[in-house]
C-alpha cells in the first residue's frame, strides 16, 4: 500500500548532478565555483566556539540580513535568509500558489521549479524559451492569461547563460498580476561592463522577489545559504508563516557573514571565472561546438556530430576519463552538454579529452 498523495506518486523527483568524493575527478557538472571561499570563512570556522551550539541560533539571521540590506540599499525587513536558494523557491511556491493554481516558468529551466510545483499540486504553465534562450515576445501575455500566481525566471538563464536586461524584467513585472521571482543564482558572474542590476525592481514593484545564493559566487555550495529580497509585504508571510523555525543554523550564519562580507575576495573569483569562460568558449567554438554567449559560470555546448559521436557519447567518454559534465534530459538540450567553468587546469584537461574523443587536433 502506498500512502503518498496522488500528485506525489505521479511526479518525478529532482535529479542531482553526480557528487563524487574522488579528488582526481574533474568536476564540471554542478556549477560550483572552482575557487575557495574567502579566508575569513576559515578564520571564522577556526574561532567558532562549539559550546554555543547548545542554544538556538538567531531566528532571523539578523546580522546577515543587515549586511545584505546595506549592500543592496534595502531595509532588513526586505531580506529573508534561506537554506540555499532551493528553500527560497519552496517558500515562494508554498506561500503564493494554491494547490490547483498556476505556476509559470520558461522552459527549459532549473528542473527544481517543476518538482516544487508538482509537490504543491500546481498547474504548470511552461512556455518554451525563444531560439536565443530569452523569453518569447508573448511570454507575459500567456502567463497572465493562465492566471499564474507565481512566475520564476532564472537570470542569467540556466542552462544557456543568456541574460535578460533589467528593462525587460521591469516590463515583465509590470505586466504580471502575480509574483515574479527572478532567480539570480548566477548573477555574480555577469560581465561588469553590462552594469546589470535588478535590485531597483524591488523598490519599484511590490510583486518582485530576487533570489540570490552564496553557493556559486561565494564558493559556499556545501553550506546551503541564500536569501530573498523583495517588498516587505512579500517577505513578511515567508518569514513569519511558511519558513521553518530556525532555518539557518548558527555556524552557517556566521560563515555566511564572513563570506558575504568579503566581497573583494569573491569578486576576484568572479573575474577569474569570466576570463576562463571566455577562453573555454573560444576553444570550444574552434573545435566546432555550438556555444551561445553566457553570462553565468557555465556554457551550453553542442558538440559537432562526427559519425556516432553525439553529446550523449561525449558525456560518457568524458566520464570514463574522470571528467564530469552535465547531459540534460530535455528535447532541446539532448544534443548539448552543460559545462561548468573550472580552473585553467581543469578546463585544459577537458579540452584535451575532447580532442581525444572527437579526433580534433590539439591546439
Amino acid at each position: 500500500m502506498s500512502y503518498e498523495r496522488d500528485n506525489v506518486r505521479r511526479m518525478r523527483g529532482y535529479a542531482y548532478g553526480e557528487q563524487l568524493d574522488d579528488p582526481d575527478v574533474v568536476k564540471l557538472n554542478t556549477n560550483e565555483n572552482p575557487y575557495p571561499p574567502s579566508p575569513r570563512v576559515s578564520e571564522a570556522l577556526a574561532a567558532f566556539d562549539a559550546s554555543r551550539l547548545r542554544r538556538y541560533p538567531p531566528p532571523t539571521a539578523g546580522p546577515f540580513r543587515a549586511l545584505v540590506a546595506e549592500r543592496l540599499g534595502l531595509a532588513p525587513e526586505q531580506v529573508l535568509a534561506t537554506n540555499g536558494g532551493d528553500e527560497a523557491l519552496r517558500l515562494a511556491v508554498t506561500a503564493f500558489v494554491d494547490p490547483g493554481a498556476t505556476f509559470a516558468m520558461a522552459e527549459p529551466s532549473y528542473s527544481l521549479y517543476e518538482v516544487l510545483a508538482h509537490v504543491q499540486d500546481c498547474r504548470i504553465e511552461a512556455i518554451p524559451a525563444a531560439e536565443d534562450w530569452t523569453l518569447p515576445g508573448d511570454f507575459a501575455e500567456r502567463v497572465s492569461a493562465a492566471g499564474a500566481r507565481l512566475t520564476c525566471i532564472v537570470n542569467p538563464h540556466a542552462p544557456s547563460g543568456a541574460l535578460l536586461d533589467a528593462d525587460a524584467l521591469a516590463r515583465l513585472a509590470a505586466a504580471l498580476d502575480g509574483v515574479l521571482l527572478i532567480d539570480e543564482a548566477y548573477v555574480d558572474f555577469v560581465d561588469p561592463e553590462l552594469a546589470h542590476d535588478a535590485t531597483p525592481l524591488v523598490r519599484e514593484f511590490d510583486n518582485v522577489l530576487l533570489l540570490r545564493t552564496l553557493s556559486k559566487g561565494y564558493s559556499l555550495a556545501g553550506l546551503r545559504f541564500g536569501f530573498l529580497a523583495g517588498n516587505a509585504s512579500l517577505i513578511e508571510p515567508l518569514a513569519t508563516k511558511v519558513r521553518d523555525s530556525y532555518n539557518q543554523d548558527l555556524l552557517a550564519q556566521e560563515l555566511a557573514v564572513a563570506a558575504f562580507g568579503d566581497e573583494a575576495h569573491a569578486a576576484e573569483t568572479w573575474r577569474r571565472v569570466r576570463e576562463e569562460r571566455a577562453r573555454l568558449r573560444e576553444a570550444l567554438l574552434a573545435r566546432g561546438f555550438e556555444v551561445p554567449p553566457s553570462q553565468a559560470n557555465f556554457v551550453l555546448a553542442a558538440p559537432p556530430v562526427r559519425g556516432s559521436v553525439v553529446a550523449a557519447t561525449v558525456f560518457e567518454k568524458l566520464k570514463a576519463r574522470g571528467i564530469l559534465v552535465r547531459h540534460l534530459d530535455h528535447p532541446r538540450l539532448r544534443r548539448a552538454l552543460r559545462i561548468t567553468v573550472g580552473t585553467p587546469a581543469e578546463n585544459d584537461a577537458l579540452l584535451g579529452a575532447l580532442d581525444e574523443i572527437l579526433g580534433a587536433p590539439c591546439s
